[in-house]
């Protein structure tokens, strides 16, 4: 399986470094690694998040840092598409099922 980032996804991450640099760079590069070391695990293993109320999204929680990675799984395409990814303090766009 490979990742796709949708331009919100992209988005997210630049926000991410955005508001988390100026607090601590040191912090900022920690958060980014355990976010890209989660992605590289649902690579692997494509299933493991969560299912959501919303037909065929999963939310994989990176309990450390309390982010939420929302993706779906092209299983055709051999792809992984991640749609957003969000600090869990924020409102949630996706319900748990």
């Amino acid at each position: 399986m490979k990742l796709h980032f949708t331009l919100r996804a992209l988005s997210d991450l630049e926000a991410i470094a955005d508001y988390l640099v100026p607090l601590s760079p040191q912090g900022a590069a920690r958060v980014r690694a355990a976010i890209l070391d989660s992605l590289q695990n649902l690579v692997q293993f494509s299933n493991i998040g969560h299912r959501q109320t919303a037909e065929s999204v999963r939310k994989l929680a990176i309990r450390k840092y309390k982010y939420l990675i929302y993706y779906s799984v092209n299983d055709d395409a051999e792809e992984i598409v991640i749609l957003t990814i969000q600090h869990g303090a924020r409102e949630r766009e996706f319900a748990d099922n």
